[in-house]
């Protein structure tokens, strides 16, 4: 795969490459991703992130799987009492509120319907293929909420089944305020580099 020369690579960073059957393009945010993968014509495309860019313009790249971009990732910090999980849940709402959130996702303060330990969770949803930029942020915040913390993408649907939700907070991030709409993007396919 040849990738074109880029002007200030390191502001790639996070973005994704997309092959289009021989054909490239750099510069896709997640969301944009999903939009291709969600074509009839781009579907079978292979996908690729930038995980580091040099000032030569050489990139590190990673591949995909077409899968994660269909999927929420999830992460739990479980509380036994009510008090401490609703303390929890605004402290991690202020804390997306005044530090920018790479993506979009939903914070929840849920109860659980069974008698088990863990009676309450804050929940933050997002889509799982924002894994990384989300457990750097949460360890760049500093969030430590939970008595435990646990999560991944096969959890979600147990959680929407096991779980009542009492408060939630929808989130932009960053990187969606970046996101061009699905119409822009069908557009521009067949340019190199898309911003």
């Amino acid at each position: 795969m040849k990738l074109p020369e880029l002007n200030d690579p390191k502001r790639y960073e996070g973005l994704y490459v997309f092959d289009f059957e021989g054909q490239v393009g750099v510069g896709y945010t997640g969301r944009e991703i999903e939009i291709l993968l969600e074509s009839e014509k781009y579907r079978q495309g292979k996908v690729y992130k930038i995980q580091r860019a040099w000032p030569d313009g050489r990139l590190e790249i990673k591949g995909v799987s077409n899968k994660i971009f269909q999927v929420e990732g999830v992460m739990f910090f479980h509380c036994r009492d009510e008090e401490q999980a609703r303390k929890d849940y605004r402290e991690l709402v202020e804390l997306a509120e005044g530090r920018d959130f790479p993506c979009r996702a939903k914070i929840h303060l849920a109860r659980s319907q069974s008698q088990g330990r863990d009676k309450y969770v804050v929940a933050l949803i997002y889509p799982a293929e924002y894994e990384e930029e989300v457990g750097q942020w949460l360890t760049g915040a500093k969030y430590q909420g939970g008595e435990l913390a646990s999560g991944g993408i096969s959890k979600v649907e147990n959680y929407y089944r096991d779980y009542r939700k009492m408060a939630s907070q929808q989130l932009w991030g960053v990187l969606d305020k970046t996101a061009r709409d699905a119409a822009e993007v069908l557009a521009n396919v067949g340019r190199a580099v898309v911003r």
